[in-house]
């Protein structure tokens, strides 16, 4: 059955990683919707903000929605603007940072079997 939320509606968690500092996310859609391929999830980084240097065992998509920032790539950090689009391959090592005023946001979609719900 089809699924429709405002991503407003969906609840703002922070991320619980060591080194994640200003980070929240939501989880739009995930297993809990049903036998989904994909989990969507929004990120938010505050002014100063950043995830931890990190990889995981599988590829994510993202969208830029909002705001600028870096995304770290074989060891430099690469400016990301609204609009963006990003495939990050499985085990390759990325760390975002907001480097503007406002809130950097963006979407970012995985396996779903890899989201907790």
């Amino acid at each position: 059955m089809m699924k429709i939320t405002n991503v407003e509606a969906v609840p703002l968690e922070p991320v619980q990683l060591p080194g994640a500092i200003g980070c929240a996310y939501r989880v739009a859609l995930s297993t809990r919707d049903g036998q989904l391929s994909m989990a969507m999830r929004f990120f938010e980084i505050a002014p100063g903000g950043q995830t931890p240097l990190h990889q995981h065992p599988y590829e994510h998509e993202l969208y830029v929605t909002a705001g600028t920032g870096t995304v770290w790539r074989e060891g430099r950090e690469v400016a990301l603007h609204p609009g963006d689009v990003l495939l990050i391959p499985a085990d390759e090592k990325h760390q975002f940072k907001n480097t503007g005023r406002g809130t950097f946001g963006f979407m970012c979609l995985i396996p779903a079997q890899f989201q907790k719900c």
